[in-house]
């Protein structure tokens, strides 16, 4: 299945609305209708740093990526980070999030970063064996403390 990789427009939000919600039922979790309405305006801005991909399949958004640059003080150019990653399920198997992996690898090239990272939970095993196949793993163990 061939589909076309594409930056985020204004008139995909209802196909991107129906996405996103199949990605945060994929994790399990909710977010208000305030902060979703946040995180597609902020897709949309351009000056905000907060990009989305799309991928399309016979004229329907069937995946989406979304990505920002992380800064580094290792390198002179921001590394890309893959944050969001989710293709519907009716297409999945099908080369969609590879496609969008590659697209992002691209990106990162043409803007001089030295690589693309993502996080995914270690569980995931159907998105793993894509990602073994696409990234390599790394050997750092990621922490988190919140903060009120």
């Amino acid at each position: 299945m061939a589909a076309l990789i594409r930056s985020l427009q204004a008139n995909d939000r209802e196909q991107w609305d129906t996405l996103w919600a199949g990605y945060l039922v994929f994790y399990e979790t909710e977010l208000s209708d305030e902060q979703t309405e946040l995180t597609w305006q902020r897709l949309l801005d351009d000056d905000f740093g907060i990009h989305g991909l799309v991928a399309e399949v016979d004229g329907k958004i069937a995946g989406l990526a979304h990505f920002s640059f992380s800064l580094s003080t290792w390198n002179v150019a921001p590394d890309l980070y893959l944050e969001d990653l989710f293709v519907d399920s009716s297409v999945r198997g099908q080369g969609i999030a590879r496609s969008l992996i590659l697209r992002l690898a691209d990106i990162a090239t043409e803007t001089g970063s030295r690589k693309v990272w993502w996080e995914t939970q270690a569980h995931n095993e159907v998105a793993r064996s894509l990602y073994d196949k696409v990234g390599e793993l790394s050997e750092f163990v990621k922490y988190t403390r919140s903060v009120d």
